[in-house]
């Protein structure tokens, strides 16, 4: 069984819903065994979009990094993530964070996740459930990671909202 973490953002619809239905879906293929509170955020990249939902969990497979990833964006398009632009707005998606200790680079897939040292959507629910956790590439805990950040801007509020399963 591998160690992973992933990160689930949405901005459509019912969003507390989607991420309930997202993290129900994970199942029989991904057994959740943490989560954080959710965060309301602001967008990035793409600002002219409605806020965002954003939670991190901890989980195990026996799937493989490449089944993971197809796994997980099966799951988008079976929750209704439809193709839009860039970092545009979507009612579920689901990124791989950590994958145990690996570092993988393919052409479509990057583990540890490349741009979660800069987003404070995704390191502070990570810290809240492994502050711990170091990064394998850069040798530094979630704690020390989120420290680095220049500014939490974009975190709106976190939300007393923890889903159990």
């Amino acid at each position: 069984m591998a160690n992973i973490y992933l990160a689930l953002g949405t901005n459509m619809g019912n969003r507390l819903a989607n991420l309930r239905q997202a993290i129900t879906a994970l199942a029989p293929m991904v057994t959740v065994t943490a989560t954080s509170s959710v965060y309301e955020t602001a967008p990035v990249y793409v600002t002219n979009q409605p806020n965002f939902l954003n939670m991190v969990l901890a989980a195990q497979t026996t799937l493989t990094p490449d089944e993971l990833l197809t796994y997980l964006k099966t799951l988008e398009t079976t929750i209704g993530r439809q193709k839009t632009i860039r970092y545009g707005p979507r009612k579920i998606d689901l990124d791989i964070l950590f994958y145990d200790q690996l570092m993988l680079e393919t052409p479509i897939l990057q583990i540890p996740h490349p741009r979660l040292t800069e987003r404070a959507f995704v390191l502070a629910p990570l810290l809240e459930i492994a502050p711990d956790l170091q990064h394998p590439q850069l040798k530094k805990t979630m704690q020390t990671l989120y420290a680095a950040l220049p500014t939490t801007d974009g975190i709106m509020h976190q939300m007393e909202i923890r889903f159990h399963f």
